[in-house]
């Protein structure tokens, strides 16, 4: 199978990339500014926001099926530029997945947790989404341009953590890389939420793309966990201080971007559809560690281009 990840240097884009080669996909990874170097997998340069001439190069590469992560992450910046985190996070997915309709290949759509607004947690697939922050609220956008462009897609809600290109970009690195410097550092006690370690993700979706699914499902871990106690199982794990993190509430801080508190979700529909149990917090911790023991963010650091 030749695969199509967009992305490919972000988090999950680079992880999917790496694990869909080590299972036999042809992968083709697109990238926008950070180009890779030394990867297992093919590289194209394409700017998304150009779409037309994205298609064609998209196209001239026929692939079997394409997998779309990218995406403007970053809270912050999607807050101050509207209007750039609506078309790439709004309008590009759509676009990209009725060309994979009109191409008559699977589209895999990566959305979040966030398009709900976190005043009751436990969601499931039919509640009613309501984001609060621009980010949050133009990937709701994305989600509905997808499946009104392309019945056939399949749509996942999801959060992750693990290794990336910079060891700057998920919430584990972040507890990791202060703690192992003895840094004092806050949690927020009153922020849930249900992280997949990014490589178990990636072989969800490649299980899922397998299995053929289409809709909107829910790709969590099945336990779920305040972000403080997230940062307190790292600090076991890893032998560090657990008292150098220090609880707050998010709810008393004021930020640049609205923040969900109780983005828990529930993995039962995709699980039902798998006939397995997702994987649980500490199934993925161990794997994030063992991946620091094996010298995965070094290996993974040499990808990027100087």
């Amino acid at each position: 199978m030749r695969l199509l990840v967009t992305g490919a240097s972000g988090l999950l884009g680079l992880n999917l990339c790496l694990v869909a080669s080590k299972h036999g996909s042809e992968v083709v990874g697109l990238v926008h500014s950070h180009s890779l170097q030394g990867v297992p997998f093919s590289i194209r340069q394409v700017d998304l926001l150009n779409t037309q001439q994205a298609l064609v190069q998209m196209r001239d590469l026929e692939p079997d099926a394409i997998i779309h992560c990218a995406a403007m992450a970053d809270l912050n910046l999607a807050e101050r530029n509207p209007d750039l985190a609506y078309r790439l996070n709004g309008d590009v997915p759509g676009i990209l997945a009725g060309a994979a309709g009109e191409w008559g290949i699977p589209f895999v759509h990566i959305s979040t947790d966030a398009v709900f607004d976190g005043s009751k947690g436990h969601y499931v697939e039919t509640d009613t989404p309501n984001p609060l922050s621009v980010y949050a609220k133009s990937k709701l956008v994305g989600e509905r341009a997808v499946l009104q462009a392309n019945q056939d897609a399949l749509v996942l809600r999801v959060v992750f953590f693990g290794w990336s290109l910079s060891g700057k970009r998920s919430l584990s690195e972040f507890f990791f890389s202060n703690l192992q410097a003895g840094q004092s550092i806050k949690g927020f006690s009153d922020t849930f939420f249900c992280p997949l370690y990014v490589e178990e993700l990636a072989e969800i979706i490649l299980e899922m793309l397998r299995l053929e699914l289409k809709g909107i499902y829910h790709v969590v871990s099945r336990e779920c966990i305040s972000k403080y106690d997230f940062g307190v199982r790292i600090a076991s794990k890893f032998g560090y201080n657990p008292e150098l993190i220090q609880p707050v509430r998010m709810s008393e801080l004021k930020r640049d971007a609205p923040r969900s508190l109780n983005l828990t979700l529930s993995p039962a529909k995709a699980q039902n559809a798998m006939g397995h149990a997702l994987p649980s917090i500490d199934e993925g911790i161990d794997r994030f560690y063992q991946g620091w023991l094996d010298g995965y963010p070094h290996k993974i650091n040499k990808f990027l281009m100087e």
